[in-house]
């Protein structure tokens, strides 16, 4: 197919992932944008995680591997995957997560038609032995600073970012949601992002991500509100929407 609009490097940071990351691989050599690199950066994985990786790097060299030097938790991971990226655009492709082969091709082409300089899809989900959920989620045409305060729905599996914003916002802190204020930081300036209203992310629902973690995670969004620089009192306003919206947003996830 024709190049569009540039090199697209895929981050996927990978910790004892061997259950997994050869559907997450696969999804993205299945891509019908074909101009990519993918980035797998191996957490120092226990398991046979990393002899995957290179397997596939032997068969195809836009798959390429880096290990850390040591554990360093998903957020640093990332950031290696990032100061190594060559392409234009960033995307992240957790290794539990899955495409289809259609998504960085209608990202893309949404891309030339609105010179975003952020887009995402929705999803369609699976539970943690691959069943499928269910469930879709759609996602609006497009998304500015103030909405995305009521609710984040840019799933980061399914986030397409220019690189230069995405290495100058990156933000890695505790208990956080890093990447919701990574969105929020680029957004803050007045950009907008865009959406393709299509499942084309599958997104894994672990056990440990339902409803016994609602709480830490609504603490982790009160701290990003604050982390962007929200008043307190702002920030009070726009967790209650979150709380709301949340509830709304995964009541088929149950």
């Amino acid at each position: 197919m024709e190049l569009m609009n540039g090199k697209v490097s895929i981050i996927m940071a990978a910790y004892n992932a061997e259950k997994t990351i050869r559907q997450a691989i696969d999804s993205v050599l299945a891509q019908t944008y074909t101009d990519f690199e993918l980035l797998v950066i191996n957490d120092c994985s226990q398991d046979q995680t990393p002899l995957i990786v290179e397997e596939y790097s032997q068969r195809d060299e836009r798959v390429k591997l880096i290990t850390n030097p040591r554990n360093m938790g998903v957020s640093h991971t990332r950031l290696n995957g990032l100061n190594a990226a060559t392409g234009e655009w960033i995307a992240v492709l957790d290794s539990d997560d899955a495409w289809l082969p259609e998504k960085l091709e209608k990202q893309m082409e949404l891309q030339k038609q609105t010179e975003a300089v952020l887009l995402y899809t929705g999803s369609q989900f699976i539970d943690s032995d691959g069943n499928k959920i269910d469930w879709v989620l759609n996602v609006p045409e497009k998304v500015d600073y103030r909405t995305l305060l009521k609710q984040n729905i840019l799933s980061n599996s399914s986030s397409l970012c220019r690189r230069d914003l995405y290495k100058k916002n990156y933000v890695i802190g505790d208990g956080m949601h890093e990447d919701f204020a990574l969105w929020l930081n680029i957004l803050k300036t007045g950009a907008v992002a865009y959406g393709v209203n299509e499942p084309l992310l599958i997104y894994r629902v672990s056990t440990n991500s339902k409803s016994g973690n609602k709480i830490k995670a609504a603490k982790m969004n009160w701290n990003t509100y604050i982390a962007v620089g929200l008043h307190w009192v702002a920030a009070l306003y726009y967790e209650l929407w979150y709380v709301v919206k949340g509830i709304l947003k995964y009541r088929h996830l149950k």
